[in-house]
């Protein structure tokens, strides 16, 4: 995947993470705020791993 392809899902899974968070909440399910969670860092890692392709890509065109 290319860097913004990353960042895209990464920001994906983040909002939708947030969103199962706040529904697990509204109904008192404790399973679902922790797949919410999870899903929520897994989105933050992809935005990670786009910064570090985009990083390492502008190194590369300084070469």
């Amino acid at each position: 995947m290319s860097s913004t392809t990353d960042k895209i899902s990464g920001l994906a899974n983040e909002a939708a993470g947030n969103i199962k968070q706040g529904a697990g909440k509204l109904v008192g399910d404790t399973k679902m705020q922790a797949e919410g969670k999870a899903q929520e860092v897994k989105g933050e890692a992809q935005q990670t791993v786009g910064d570090a392709k985009g990083a390492v890509k502008d190194a590369a065109k300084k070469l």
